[in-house]
């Protein structure tokens, strides 16, 4: 859609703005790079411009028409810009249903898609009108051919069918033998297809002819019933009911083993048909839509025999037997209907039934036919503990397998109990045996161990030298199996003993420490842990100072104090002195002193009891001082002008110097502590 504008100025500076607001439009300026003109003359200057309007309207329809059903009608315009000069009309005929203007600004500069929709009601008069969109782009520049699209639809008016009619010839009341026509006719737009069918009653109806007219010949009395015409379209459907009756002749037909039979799927089922009061019958059989028998004929005088092996899907069906007497004829229809049930149910459960644990058990009938007729019940005991039919299953032709499974909580009282699924093949108009199949499954509950008890004997601590045993016992069904362990520093078990009772001779102190009891069985496990100590006499006591026992004045020092027993025995750390011990507190078998001062020299025992007996080390800590400047300039001017204080400022200092070399450190118990 090209637009073009010229313009011609005198010379200056011009500076040329055009928008582009969308990849719809393109912008050529002529000429198309710097020009040079004369001042005080003139120069021209073209600006072109492309817009977007590229299709015909689209015309949609929500659904068909239909004479008095409302319809919404859609009209569409792709790709176009700017919208907001977009104009649209929809009509019916001449007639105008909507008109729209998009006169809101554009939020964005794109190609847009705007549609106008109208919901009207179709009648018979609109057959054969036309529905028509209009779109226009009021954008002066384009020229006048391009800035309108048009779109047309020819409107196709739908009428449901109404006024069914059937006709019959020559009647309604035939003879055997007889022939008869019946002729369906229906209204409607498009015209209605028309098509046959027979009522079967609460079956489905059989299809017998997509014509107009059926004619049916060789009438038998079987053929008497409910024949149904029905005109369909795409707008809906109409239907009318005739019925027949064909009245027999004299001679009777017998079929056995009577009008219906039940038939195993794999058996073999023999079928014989026999006339009564004709001498010299003929016979023939077919199915009653004309399928192949799939079974082998054998004539027996009077009497004809279609034998049917092996009984499959393709042989359930009605089957004729048309018994021709001289120039009169009859015919018997006899039903075969399948089934199969071959198997008792199978009980299978998701594991061992444990007290306490939810569990699944199902159960499933496999090879059933018909599915729909089968009813499955769980029963624990006498009590229904489920109970399924499967009447919405499809219909199949073929062998399916019906399951039902539920979940319960078995408790230790299940145990002897029966577990019952009964299945039941739910045909009353066929006679067959069994009917009704069930399995009985006992339950066996186990239980997971528990109440694990252990108990140590003498006592669970001893002296190192003696003999304990370590007896372990629980509850569960089966009998849980025990395991003795003992429990490693890094968490994991060494294996021990399988024996109820773990006998340890002699107990020295390596036998100090965690012993775990395991009770398993198919249920679970359980554990029971016991803690051993094999008491000691006090050994490998350790006294240390570090980093030396010779340290500087206002050093830190840390006195260690450890005992190697287990299990741990008490440690008391003291200070000794003339005046009385000090008792340390130590922490983790340390003892910690910041800035350690002269008095803090002397004799630091580290003691061991248990009551087996004690043990205890003791080291002497060293601390030298440093040198100090007792004399500052201050005092050495008062000690030229004083000199005879001199003796007495020395005998303080020295007197200071011991007392401080003796020390008098005071501190809390210490608490006792395990290391």
């Amino acid at each position: 859609m090209p637009g073009k504008m010229a313009v011609t100025l005198g010379v200056s500076n011009i500076l040329w703005m055009v928008l582009v607001a969308s990849q719809a439009f393109t912008i050529e300026i002529v000429p198309e790079s710097q020009i040079v003109a004369q001042i005080n003359g003139s120069a021209s200057l073209t600006c072109r411009t492309t817009g977007s309007f590229p299709k015909d309207p689209e015309i949609h329809l929500s659904g068909p028409l239909e004479v008095g059903k409302p319809v919404t009608a859609t009209c569409l315009v792709r790709d176009v810009y700017p919208f907001e000069r977009l104009e649209m009309d929809l009509l019916k005929g001449d007639r105008l249903l909507k008109n729209q203007e998009f006169l809101e600004p554009a939020e964005t500069k794109s190609l847009e898609t705007k549609g106008l929709a109208v919901t009207f009601t179709p009648t018979s008069d609109d057959i054969g009108q036309a529905l028509v969109c209009r779109a226009q782009l009021h954008i002066s520049e384009i020229d006048e051919a391009l800035r309108k699209r048009e779109k047309r639809r020819t409107l196709q008016v739908h009428v449901s069918p109404r006024n069914t009619v059937v006709s019959v010839s020559p009647s309604t009341k035939l003879q055997e033998g007889g022939s008869v026509t019946m002729t369906c006719t229906s209204e409607g737009l498009p015209a209605p297809q028309i098509t046959w069918s027979r009522s079967l009653g609460g079956r489905r109806p059989q299809l017998l002819s997509g014509n107009g007219t059926l004619t049916l010949v060789a009438m038998r009395p079987e053929d008497s019933g409910v024949y149904v015409c029905e005109g369909v379209n795409p707008a809906g459907r109409d239907r009318k009911e005739v019925e027949l009756v064909v009245q027999e002749k004299p001679f009777t037909v017998e079929i056995s083993p009577g009008p219906q039979v039940a038939a195993r799927i794999g058996d073999s089922v023999e079928l014989t048909c026999s006339a009564v009061g004709c001498a010299a019958p003929s016979f023939s059989w077919r199915t009653q839509i004309d399928s192949p028998l799939h079974g082998q004929v054998r004539p027996a005088g009077t009497s004809s025999k279609l034998t049917l092996s092996p009984v499959s899907f393709e042989h359930e069906r009605s089957y004729l037997c048309t018994v021709t007497c001289g120039r009169r004829k009859q015919e018997k229809m006899i039903k075969v209907d399948l089934y199969s049930f071959p198997r008792d149910p199978e009980i299978e459960m998701s594991g061992g039934l444990v007290h306490g644990e939810p569990a699944t058990v199902s159960c499933k009938v496999p090879d059933v036919y018909p599915l729909d007729r089968l009813q499955i019940q769980l029963l624990k005991g006498e009590r229904l503990m489920e109970s399924k039919n499967f009447l919405e299953a499809l219909e199949r032709d073929s062998l399916e397998t019906g399951s039902v499974e539920m979940t319960f909580t078995p408790t230790a009282d299940d145990t002897g109990e029966a577990l019952v699924c009964r299945a039941e093949l739910q045909i009353d108009e066929m006679e067959f045996e069994p009917k009704q199949r069930q399995s009985t499954e006992m339950l066996r509950v186990q239980i997971a161990p528990r109440n694990i008890a252990v108990s140590v004997s003498p006592s669970s601590t001893l002296e190192e030298g003696q003999s304990v045993n370590l007896t372990c016992s629980g509850d569960g069904l089966p009998a849980p199996k025990i395991q003795w362990s003992r429990q490693l520093r890094d968490g994991s078990l060494q294996f021990l003993s399988e024996n109820t009772t773990l006998t340890l001779t002699s107990a020295g102190r390596g036998d100090s420490g965690v012993y775990v009891c395991e009770g398993s069985n198919q249920a679970g496990k359980s554990r029971k842990e016991v803690e051993l100590i094999v008491q000691v006499a006090p050994q490998d006591m350790q006294l240390r100072a570090s980093p030396s026992e010779r340290v500087q004045e206002g050093d830190t020092v840390t006195i260690y104090c450890t005992c190697g027993n287990y299990p741990k025995t008490w440690i008391i750390l003291k200070k000794k002195a003339e005046t009385g011990d000090t008792v340390l507190k130590a922490v983790g078998g340390a003892y910690v002193i910041h800035k350690v001062q002269l008095e803090d020299a002397g004799v630091y025992e580290c003691e061991s009891k248990s009551e087996l007996g004690r043990q205890s080390r003791s080291l002497t800590l060293d601390v030298q001082g440093r040198e100090r400047d007792y004399f500052s300039p201050g005092f050495l001017m008062l000690y030229c002008a004083s000199s005879l204080l001199i003796p007495t400022i020395g005998t303080i200092v020295y007197l200071a110097r011991r007392a401080t070399m003796r020390g008098s450190y005071s501190l809390v118990d210490a608490q006792k502590s395990k290391v």
